[in-house]
């Protein structure tokens, strides 16, 4: 609302000031013209705000420092036409034709380049082009926790990177009316809040934005590309489209199961069966890690502990699964052979 009584305020000031020049200028301008001219002059000014409200900040910035350098070339390259012999009307004619041609050009390479700056390359030109080794984590990693633990370690160095739309659609989780989602939002909040906390991280929040893609996976291997970043996740599909396109992938899930216990064929350990397996006769055990393992004839010792041995380890892209068998179906197995 105060934006807009200042643009008729605005209106109302140039209406008056067009007034105020036709009254100076006599007869060469009526007073009906002179209103008519202020008025018009502010509903343009007006219009032109509403049309840079859609080009960052950036772009603008760089349209003008490409306008200021293509004057400068066109005032330098022209400077010797004012030793050669012909009309000044000629030269000013010349003159004016190279500052509209280089102004022009510089205004389409500045928007040009502007859009494609990044404030976070400005550290580079001061550290030798060195890279910054960029990490952009996206919502199902900040969501799920684990990294948290994983930056306290000091296992992660260079700089985590969160864009503005990631933040956006952990604020747009966090106030759903779903209670569920709700708390998996606050909780990726919060865990963003832990890491940007951490002394020994370096957490920037980055404005950066593709308008004209809309899914923000999309977005984010887009910024990874452009920025040269790594993406931190737990996404398989994600982590699958950010191969294929070349941006290089932490997935947390990869690194826990890298991290998990080694599990050797004869290895003997002591579990606690919870349940039973998909096969007959199976019972299904855990690590405390979460790793799943699976009791051959383990049905009978539900809710009991037992003694197994290691057979075989599948790894899945879901993680580590290990396959036992009873402890005593192995000795019962080996009597025969010993007598």
């Amino acid at each position: 609302m105060g934006l807009v009584l200042i643009r008729f305020l605005f209106i109302f000031l140039s209406t008056l000031l067009g007034y105020y020049v036709s009254t100076q200028l006599y007869d060469q301008v009526s007073k009906t013209e002179g209103m008519a001219i202020g008025f018009g002059v502010a509903v343009l000014i007006i219009l032109t705000e509403f049309l840079f409200r859609r080009v960052s900040l950036k772009v603008i910035v760089g349209g003008i420092l490409g306008f200021i350098l293509g004057l400068m070339s066109a005032n330098i390259i022209a400077a010797p036409l004012k030793l050669v012999p012909l009309e000044r009307s000629i030269v000013n004619f010349i003159l004016l034709l190279m500052n509209g041609f280089f102004g022009y050009i510089g205004v389409m390479i500045g928007i040009r380049e502007g859009e494609k700056f990044n404030p976070i390359n400005i550290k580079k030109l001061f550290r030798g082009g060195a890279d910054e080794n960029i990490k952009i984590m996206d919502t199902s990693v900040i969501i799920d926790g684990r990294i948290a633990d994983v930056c306290e370690t000091e296992f992660l160095d260079g700089t985590i990177l969160i864009p503005q739309f990631i933040l956006h659609e952990l604020q747009h989780i966090a106030d759903s009316s779903d209670s569920l989602k709700r708390a998996r939002g606050r909780r990726g909040l919060d865990i963003l809040h832990r890491i940007q906390k951490m002394s020994h991280m370096e957490v920037r929040i980055t404005e950066e934005d593709f308008p004209k893609i809309r899914d923000v996976d999309s977005k984010l291997i887009a910024l990874a590309k452009k920025l040269g970043a790594k993406v931190i996740t737990n996404d398989f599909n994600l982590n699958k489209v950010a191969e294929l396109q070349g941006v290089k992938v932490l997935n947390i899930n990869d690194l826990s199961n890298a991290v998990k216990p080694v599990a050797l064929p004869g290895e003997s350990m002591r579990v606690f069966v919870l349940k039973e397996g998909k096969e007959p006769g199976q019972g299904v055990a855990y690590l405390d890690d979460g790793t799943m393992i699976v009791v051959e004839n383990g049905r009978r010792f539900i809710n009991k502990n037992v003694d197994v041995a290691v057979t075989s380890v599948l790894q899945t892209a879901a993680g580590r699964m290990i396959f036992t068998r009873l402890r005593e179906d192995i000795e019962h197995d080996l009597q025969p052979a010993e007598r």
